[in-house]
């Protein structure tokens, strides 16, 4: 079996080797993204949920972005939420931003208790490009 084919945006490998997780794996013609979320520099969650949103959505688009992907590329999306009643607006205003025009990849928000201090997390699958 061969070794997994791991994916790593510039600057923040020292958070995923603390963590012990890679940012998104490639497989065949897709890409497995981890969960991104909206932290500082020192991997602190963002205090505004506006700019977690935001700084979550740009840690994914340089994943994607490492990956030789964009969100045009992303077919499945899952949000996950601490308070999806207040936050959803918020979500889907940067949302509409960065994923764009029809047709959207299907998404599935899930409503959690704890996110390990941060509000929103979002994880993706995405076909990687074919070549020209």
């Amino acid at each position: 079996m061969p070794k997994r084919d791991a994916v790593f945006p510039p600057g923040r490998q020292a958070l995923y080797d603390k963590h012990r997780y890679s940012a998104a794996i490639r497989s065949g013609d897709l890409l497995f993204v981890s969960g991104q979320v909206g932290s500082r520099e020192d991997g602190s969650p963002e205090p505004d949920f506006g700019a977690q949103v935001r700084s979550a959505f740009d840690r994914l688009n340089a994943v994607l972005a490492a990956a030789g992907c964009s969100f045009d590329d992303v077919v499945d999306v899952t949000t996950f939420h601490t308070d999806p009643e207040t936050q959803f607006d918020t979500v889907m205003a940067v949302r509409d931003v960065m994923i764009g025009e029809p047709p959207y990849p299907n998404w599935t928000a899930v409503g959690v208790t704890w996110l390990a201090g941060f509000d929103f997390e979002i994880k993706v699958i995405a076909r990687l490009p074919t070549p020209v």
